[in-house]
């Protein structure tokens, strides 16, 4: 995060830094990498919010710029933390990007999507760590590999062959405890089986709210939901959004679908709006979840707790009266107040809706609720043929490790899949095609050491930042 480029000073020495240089250095490597991995936002206001081309740009290039804040912050503290600490600084550095990638994840409604952590969650040996310390310690663990050899190209003699021997022991040492614990599996042999049926509609973007493709959607999901209990299926789970009508306030697709549990026996879980009407008939609309028991009846209702900023809310709506005309038209969500847990016979489970699978703080919240599996709805028909599904189903993924549990998730056009308790992708489908996919997970009730201590890992860094800054007095 400071950059060392054209340095030709002594071993164990560095350059004076500004903290202005040492904050735009991060910023411009915050900014450089969300237009890498978030292009695909302004191909969806194009697309669906029939905003032009130069406008989505710029509303890509700004949400990079928001992005990229954070580890520009993380930047100027680790530029401080050298001035300080002189080149040992460097290993103080790590904390500093952790903290800012937590504050990321929390700051006005947080948005965590790819931090560093997930860039190994196919690196099973090493995401393996997760299951101990989460994703923020899997970004310590990658943060200080690279900072150590920073750490060893600013030093020489011992001090570099010590630090570069603590950094392959780390590295080894957990590669290694994670290849076994893999290995080992015993938690994919643990817990009472089922086999759940997820269904991928694959139901273009464009045609989810035509009046006249709502028949033909709705038959669709329940030819495939026949089909995935005809291959076993003892749970069927549809995407967000699934239904062409509001649940509950459609008495006729209501009707029906009550009656398909019934004729096939099987619990059903799927995406559905939901209004709430108040007093002084004021309403509000849910982004929701609903659970139909075997008997037809509603077991229970999920309300999405994360929503989506400029897609499902538009923040700081009451200042923004200079776009009163475009911002009235568009119909805010309300946010569900609480993890609810669906029963499945006499298992309970809990599901995510869209993103909501990224925020690590909310699965742990499921699993010390009871919950025994991890579900995720979703619909990615709006991110197109891009990257999103991609990085959105691995984002996914790690939540299993984290709480070890298996993850079920169903995709309107992909990607639809199963991911074990380590990581492993089960089965998984293709983008843009309709797919049945019934698959073996298990109920499982051990809990990881995650689970039980959350984000300690960023809690510790926040702190050896705050004190370092207080106790390290400056150098001259």
């Amino acid at each position: 995060m400071v950059a060392l480029s054209g340095w030709r000073g002594r071993p164990g020495r560095l350059p004076g830094r500004p903290p202005l240089r040492a904050f735009l250095l991060g910023l411009a490597t915050g900014v450089v990498y969300f237009v890498g991995t978030l292009y695909w936002t302004g191909t969806v206001i194009r697309t669906f919010g029939g905003i032009p081309t130069v406008a989505a740009i710029a509303g890509v290039i700004l949400l990079a710029f928001y992005q990229g804040a954070f580890p520009a912050v993380g930047a100027l503290l680790g530029a401080r933390l050298i001035a300080r600490a002189g080149v040992a600084g460097i290993l103080l550095v790590p904390a500093a990007w952790v903290s800012s990638e937590f504050f990321r994840g929390v700051a006005f409604g947080g948005f965590p999507w790819v931090p560093l952590g997930a860039s190994q969650v196919t690196v099973l040996p090493v995401a393996q760590l997760a299951s101990v310390l989460g994703v923020f310690g899997v970004s310590m663990l990658v943060a200080l590999v690279n900072g150590i050899i920073a750490f060893a190209l600013l030093t020489s003699g011992r001090a570099r062959v010590v630090s570069l021997a603590a950094g392959i022991t780390l590295l080894a040492a957990t590669g290694v405890w994670g290849a076994l614990r893999v290995a080992d599996g015993s938690l994919t042999r643990a817990g009472s089986p089922v086999r759940v049926g997820l269904i991928q509609g694959n139901i273009a973007q464009e045609d989810k709210w035509k009046a006249d493709e709502a028949r033909r959607i709705f038959t669709t999901y329940m030819a495939m939901t026949r089909d995935a209990v005809g291959r076993g299926a003892e749970w069927v789970i549809w995407p967000e959004s699934s239904t062409p009508f509001r649940f509950e306030d459609d008495p006729e697709g209501q009707a029906t679908l009550r009656a398909l549990t019934r004729e096939l026996h099987v619990p059903l879980l799927f995406g559905s709006d939901q209004q709430e009407y108040g007093a002084a008939d004021s309403v509000r609309l849910y982004n929701a979840a609903f659970m139909l028991s075997p008997e037809g009846a509603t077991a229970a209702v999920y309300r999405k707790i994360h929503l989506v900023p400029w897609g499902e809310f538009i923040p700081l709506k009451r200042w923004l009266y200079f776009v009163s005309p475009i911002v009235d038209t568009l119909t805010d969500f309300s946010p569900g107040t609480s993890v609810v847990m669906l029963p499945v016979g006499r298992h309970v489970v809990s599901t995510a809706i869209c993103y909501e699978v990224i925020f690590p703080s909310l699965m742990r919240q499921a699993v010390q609720g009871g919950s025994e599996l991890l579900t995720t709805i979703t619909n990615d028909a709006w991110y197109g043929n891009s990257s999103a599904p991609y990085q959105h189903f691995q984002l996914a993924s790690m939540r299993a490790i984290e709480q070890g549990r298996y993850l079920a998730r169903a995709a309107n056009t992909g990607i639809t899949g199963v991911v074990d308790p380590y990581g492993r992708v089960v089965q998984q489908t293709t983008l843009f095609e309709p797919a049945v996919v019934v698959e073996e997970v298990r109920f499982l009730t051990d809990r990881t050491i995650y689970s039980r201590i959350g984000d300690v890992v960023a809690y510790a860094a926040m702190a050896l930042v705050a004190v370092s800054l207080i106790v390290i007095r400056p150098r001259r």
